[in-house]
């Protein structure tokens, strides 16, 4: 007895949970399935899109980025994700950047744009079973049909999206289960209608509607329109701070959490992460909830850095994290399948006594019981948003009663982690071995910021790989001419914030074209800055030469195209961006100005010869609080930045003027111009430092 007893005190200190006699203090849990079972689970998930999340994760260097890829979908090895949501990229900034559409213009198509394409099949590689859903955050300017609004035309706007649809089927084989409607924004009824039919006629009645990927109102119109009740399969909520409305959760449908997490994901994003898992079932009834964002794999000072599941920023190193959240996510999605059913409310569904909550969820056969325990406090586990009410969580002793069919099970096999925020590594899923039923009783005390999955199944597995490259900041000097990118994709390490960028090719060479033509159907403010932006590098670049290839095209150009140093903002914020401007137009004249919208001018000019045919150069130097630029190898200014105050450190970036095509190459980025050219310098009389710089 003794010797248990030392036993018992030791798994308490070292693991911080431990089994326990049952005691008058003891909270009885029942699980039963005799009086039936609850709602169906539909899945855990991530979300890339919303925008151009994935970013860096495409250039990754392989195995890590296979690493990677592993322990987002590999089943039984990490996060293992039941559902994966991407963005049908409308060439609109969605809130880290754009991603291309299929259709930039309505008569043509392309599905080699963009990287949602590869993703899908990556994830569908490591797991054939991941539910593909789909949703746009904007549109080209050509699917309103004339109005600023894309229902416009539900006709051209359904067939717009179901082409999307279509092509992932025709090219990639893929099967998409789900599809959205407009993230975020005002749903039309009539169009909903009119995607059921289309998607009906095209030969895609299996892909279910969820609506309206925003608040739970939508569910109200669903009550006397039964053409709409029918369209839709789920009610999708974003961010319901884990509440539904009475209208949602009596009007027959699936309820979704189809955006939900948004938080940085060290422990506090982690507690978030597993009180809502939880939490979203026990009450509000939502049986999928689905992270945004997949993983955090855009530039910091994007906005909403690091709200991924996981953390890969650095393509040039190799390096990533595994954060905290995968090994939540693996408590319920390593044990439960897409089909399984949860437990009514009372028989092994609810809230504990003195905090957390707890959901049992049976197999379609009812043989299998995996239950799933969450004990995170208060200030441990707030998300983004909504806010959350002050509630407690103390320790309990609890007696898990296993009755009905489960009255005839033996074992349990336990997993555990414990969160932890004084400095101390978390203890994360962690294999406790089996833990022995008796009676149809098993007892625990649990403590603070514990999870908790106890199941019959004897899977379960806490994958790893080597330990990934150490970090370190992007590289300089850079040099890209894009003969290494994929034709039709976007050239890597270069981050698109309006408009779209495209690697095309004229013979043996490859150069990058920005494609959008006109103006988007907007999903934030930023396409008000009325240019194409795409930045690269480090927003903390002070002191930045950059310098690059351009020429217009013969049909459809731009009027003009820039390069940029220490631009201050990105993402929807892009239209109040500042930093140093160099414009060159295609009417030969040059301007440099400290804001993105080019309204404030330091200096302006005449260029000394044309620069509207054929290829030129255009090159930046920002010092200090000096600025000099260049037109093909020739001084153009030498100014100083100081009189309106020296601009703040950011971004490289290069661009066009407004929207329109343009071409760029021979990209470069460096300190200093020696360093970029590695160049003999010699200098003219002029205070210009750039040029005139006779090549080896």
């Amino acid at each position: 007895m003794k010797l248990l007893c030392a036993l018992i005190a030791s798994l308490i200190a070292v693991c911080g949970w431990a089994l326990v006699v049952a005691d008058d203090d003891t909270i009885n849990l029942v699980f039963d399935d005799t009086n039936g079972l609850g709602r169906t689970f539909e899945g855990i998930g991530g979300i890339s899109g919303g925008g151009a999340t994935s970013k860096l994760l495409v250039n990754y260097p392989q195995p890590l980025r296979d690493q990677i890829l592993d322990y987002l979908f590999l089943p039984n090895f990490g996060a293992s994700l039941q559902i994966l949501k991407v963005e049908i990229g409308g060439d609109v900034q969605s809130t880290d950047g754009t991603e291309a559409s299929h259709m930039h213009n309505s008569w043509e198509e392309n599905y080699e744009r963009g990287y949602e394409w590869w993703l899908m099949l990556e994830a569908k590689k490591r797991n054939p079973d991941i539910k593909i859903y789909s949703l746009p955050w904007g549109f080209p300017g050509w699917v309103g049909q004339g109005s600023s609004s894309p229902y416009g035309n539900t006709t051209v706007l359904a067939d717009y999206v179901v082409r999307w649809i279509n092509g992932a089927k025709t090219h990639y084989n893929i099967t998409v289960d789900y599809v959205g409607i407009w993230n975020e924004r005002p749903c039309n009824n009539d169009y909903v209608k009119v995607l059921r039919k289309t998607l009906n006629e095209r030969g895609f009645q299996h892909t279910l509607i969820v609506a309206s990927d925003n608040g739970w109102e939508f569910a109200d119109g669903l009550y006397g329109d039964h053409e709409l009740a029918n369209a839709v399969h789920a009610v999708g909520c974003h961010y319901p701070g884990t509440w539904s409305s009475n209208s949602a959760k009596y009007v027959g449908k699936a309820l979704w959490a189809s955006e939900d997490y948004s938080t940085f994901n060290d422990e506090f994003g982690a507690g978030c992460w597993a009180r809502i898992l939880n939490q979203n079932y026990v009450d509000g009834l939502m049986t999928a909830t689905i992270a945004w964002d997949l993983i955090a794999s855009y530039y910091h000072n994007l906005d909403f850095f690091r709200d991924g599941l996981m953390t890969a920023v650095e393509p040039w190193s190799g390096h990533y994290v595994v954060n905290s959240p995968i090994w939540v996510t693996a408590h319920t999605t390593q044990f439960v399948s897409v089909g399984w059913k949860y437990l009514n409310h009372t028989a092994g569904v609810g809230y504990l006594k003195n905090g957390g909550s707890y959901v049992g969820l049976v197999s379609p056969t009812g043989n299998d019981l995996t239950i799933v325990i969450e004990t995170m406090t208060h200030d441990h586990s707030q998300c983004i948003r909504p806010g959350l009410p002050w509630y407690t969580v103390s320790p309990q002793n609890v007696s898990l009663n296993l009755k009905g069919h489960f009255s005839k099970i033996t074992k349990l096999n336990l997993w555990y982690s414990q969160l932890s925020f004084d400095g101390k590594l978390s203890n994360m899923f962690t294999s406790m071995g089996p833990v022995q039923v008796v009676n149809g009783m098993v007892n625990l005390t649990l403590g603070l910021d514990q999870i908790y999955t106890l199941t019959t199944l004897s899977g379960g597995h806490k994958g790893s790989h080597p330990t990934p490259p150490s970090s370190h900041p992007f590289p300089l000097p850079y040099f890209d001419d894009f003969e290494g990118n994929n034709l039709y994709n976007e050239p890597n390490n270069l981050a698109q914030q309006t408009g779209s960028f495209e690697v095309l090719s004229n013979g043996s060479n490859k150069f990058i074209r920005q494609m959008v033509m006109e103006w988007p159907l907007s999903w934030c403010g930023a396409e008000s800055v009325g240019k194409a932006v795409t930045v690269i590098g480090d927003s903390t670049w002070d002191d930045l030469f950059i310098e690059i290839d351009f020429q217009f095209p013969t049909v459809n150009a731009s009027n003009g195209i820039f390069v940029a140093a220490r631009i201050n903002q990105a993402g929807c914020e892009m239209d109040h961006s500042q930093g140093v401007f160099f414009f060159i137009t295609s009417d030969n004249k040059y301007s440099l100005t400290r804001d993105s919208r080019a309204t404030d001018e330091v200096t302006s000019g005449n260029l000394p010869s044309p620069a509207h045919t054929g290829w030129h150069k255009i090159s930046l130097y920002v010092q200090g609080s000096k600025a000099y630029g260049a037109f093909d190898k020739r001084d153009l200014f030498a100014v100083d930045l100081n009189v309106h105050g020296s601009p703040v450190p950011g971004f490289a970036g290069i661009g066009t003027y407004n929207y329109g095509l343009a071409d760029f190459d021979n990209l470069h980025i460096a300190l200093t111009p020696q360093g970029a050219h590695q160049r003999k310098i010699f200098r003219k009389p002029s205070s210009n430092p750039l040029f005139f710089i006779k090549e080896h």
